[in-house]
């Protein structure tokens, strides 16, 4: 089977020519037919192709694009390099503090009918204690601020996840020590410094969380928190109910809390899932809630347990930690919603 060809046939010039001469200087029309693949067209010049994606086609012409990245753009293209923002980290993953002597029969943490025999002496830890918590969160407060509203400082925390990291060990060393060196938590100045220490490193983890989200969702979340704080603790200066009481629940629910947030925490680093991260945080909130009451009555004494006079230290950080913790799952569940 012949094959055939696609192009048409060649003329014949002895049959005269196929155009007309033309005047002026036109130059003459091409060959008839097609010339072979890739050869250039016969009596024509090559195309001034440019050299490069920016040169000029022609001697004169302005060229192109200058190469990126251009003004404007943050990053250039392609996958995040070194200092590009990550995403927000996980809240500090502790179960709820729970003071060790509540769960057993001894009497050095908290005292059960002892120590409260006189109102003023109450009346005086009451206003210690709350007059440390709200120096506590007014430099939260006010860390939160800078980082959410001042952008270097915003970007320089987003860009620096190592910082997060230190605070972490710092907020955990900390928590550790006051919570199970008795020493420490009542001899002054030490308390004193290690809580300050404690305060700082938590509100620069705090800050650095909240600088990943809109600044209505924090403001939304800041408000939210506040009002349920000082609901939950009208609530426990009026009740009857004795939280004191249902320690084993708490302690279950810490450890629920605990294993829930390490489960988390493994399971978004490599694939996020928005409905467990919600569970999660949703969790969160209302096991620090109902802590939140579990702390303040033991701060009233007038329950089953009570925390000692001498222990204010302890009792401004349950209360400071259960408050951050609300703050910081509400903001998650805020957050993710407003995205």
């Amino acid at each position: 089977m012949m094959s055939r060809s696609d192009y048409p046939p060649g003329y014949d010039d002895s049959l005269g020519p196929l155009y007309g001469p033309q005047g002026g200087n036109y130059p003459p029309p091409p060959a008839y037919g097609f010339p072979s693949y890739g050869a250039p067209q016969p009596g024509q010049p090559s195309a001034p192709y440019p050299p490069g994606p920016n040169a000029a086609l022609f001697p004169g012409q302005p060229v192109g694009y200058p190469p990126g990245p251009y003004s404007g753009h943050p990053q250039p293209a392609g996958p995040p390099r070194a200092g590009y923002p990550s995403p927000p980290p996980m809240p500090p993953v502790i179960p709820p503090t729970i003071p060790s002597d509540v769960l057993s029969s001894g009497d050095g943490f908290a005292a059960s009918g002892s120590g409260w025999d006189s109102l003023s002496i109450r009346h005086a830890f009451i206003r210690k204690v709350y007059l440390i918590l709200a120096l506590q969160l007014l430099i939260t407060t006010a860390v939160v601020a800078v980082f959410t509203f001042v952008n270097p400082v915003r970007l320089y925390v987003q860009r620096n996840p190592a910082v997060y990291w230190a605070s972490y060990a710092v907020y955990f060393i900390t928590h550790i020590v006051l919570v199970c060196c008795q020493g420490p938590r009542r001899k002054f100045p030490w308390n004193v410094i290690l809580l300050l220490i404690f305060t700082l490193a938590l509100s620069y983890m705090t800050g650095t969380i909240s600088s990943y989200y809109d600044t209505r969702a924090v403001f939304l979340a800041l408000a939210i928190t506040a009002v349920v704080c000082i609901a939950v603790t009208v609530f426990c200066f009026q009740t009857k109910v004795d939280f004191t009481k249902c320690q084993g629940l708490f302690c279950v629910l810490g450890i629920v809390v605990f294993v829930t947030g390490i489960i988390t925490t493994i399971v978004l680093s490599f694939k996020y899932i928005l409905w467990l991260h919600m569970l999660y945080a949703a969790i969160g909130a209302i096991a620090f809630t109902m802590f939140l009451a579990y702390h303040t009555q033991l701060l009233i004494g007038n329950r089953k347990h009570s925390i000692s006079p001498e222990e204010y230290v302890f009792a401004a950080l349950s209360i400071y930690v259960d408050i951050i913790q609300i703050f910081l799952f509400l903001l998650q569940i805020i957050g993710a919603s407003s995205r």
